[in-house]
């Protein structure tokens, strides 16, 4: 289809020219009164269409198993949802914001959390003579099981989050 235009566009730029810069050639008598700048705009205007009409026709008509493997490889992963550790005996407002800083957004990731990482957590915070870690991935553990009953029970012979 495009070849079709381009061929009918080149011979109209290829009429005009040879009347503009050939004096031989005889300008029929229609076009004696029409201005050159006349034809030039013509031109100009067929060819800003001929472009906009190439550069709205769509770039890509490739299928979808086409596409290169490394965008099908790649998984799409969801950032979980965060739960609300303090729900957790020991754990306030204050240490539950420290634990998302450190990545630490789920019951789940807070029951697989290192002692050692949630102590340096809280050390690093300034807190740790207020806040015991020591039974929060036991708490967290049942919460991510969604055992809320047992952990009620566990709750309920702690004090402040440590033993009593």
């Amino acid at each position: 289809m495009f070849r079709k235009y381009s061929i009918l566009i080149g011979l109209l730029v290829g009429s005009l020219t040879q009347t503009a810069f050939s004096g031989s050639f005889q300008v029929p008598r229609q076009l004696r009164g029409i201005p050159w700048w006349v034809w030039l705009l013509v031109i100009l205007v067929l060819l800003a269409l001929l472009i906009w009409w190439w550069l709205s026709y769509p770039e890509e008509k490739v299928p979808p198993a086409a596409k290169p493997e490394a965008e099908a490889a790649r998984p799409i992963v969801e950032a979980p949802q965060p739960d609300d550790l303090t729900r957790i005996e020991g754990i306030g407002p204050k240490i539950s914001s420290l634990l998302q800083a450190a990545g630490i957004m789920t019951f789940a990731q807070l029951a697989a959390t290192d002692m050692s990482r949630l102590k340096q957590i809280i050390a690093e915070a300034g807190l740790a003579a207020l806040a015991d870690p020591a039974t929060w991935p036991e708490q967290a553990s049942l919460a991510a099981a969604g055992q809320w009953n047992a952990l009620e029970t566990l709750q309920g012979e702690l004090k402040g989050g440590r033993r009593v």
